[in-house]
């Protein structure tokens, strides 16, 4: 399961994914969408709570995620809800780091 995994330092010749791996990482994680912005593809869910109480912890949680991975995403925090979305600065698109984080996200609201 891509959650029990660690990401791996992207070192200087990392590559990005093909479309191949990516869709079949994708297969793994739940509810969240591909989008390409400035044709960087990336991973972005968005995550619905009942107050800005909850979604801040939530934020936080990922923030500390992030950290603890040495992998960081976008978060944006609004009144009850939170957006994360990951992609691999360094390569311009989408390594298999941002599919194990993006599980770990949806594993921090089962803990």
């Amino acid at each position: 399961m891509l959650n029990e995994q660690r990401c791996e330092a992207c070192s200087i010749d990392a590559i990005a994914l093909s479309v191949e791996q990516r869709n079949e990482l994708f297969t793994e994680l739940d509810s969240w969408v591909m989008v390409e912005r400035d044709e960087i593809p990336q991973l972005e869910k968005v995550y619905k709570f009942k107050n800005f109480k909850l979604a801040w912890a939530f934020a936080d949680q990922v923030a500390q995620l992030a950290e603890d991975e040495f992998h960081h995403p976008s978060i944006v925090l609004e009144w009850g809800k939170v957006t994360v979305t990951w992609w691999s600065h360094s390569i311009k698109g989408l390594h298999k780091n941002d599919f194990i984080c993006a599980a770990k996200c949806d594993a921090l609201l089962t803990e």
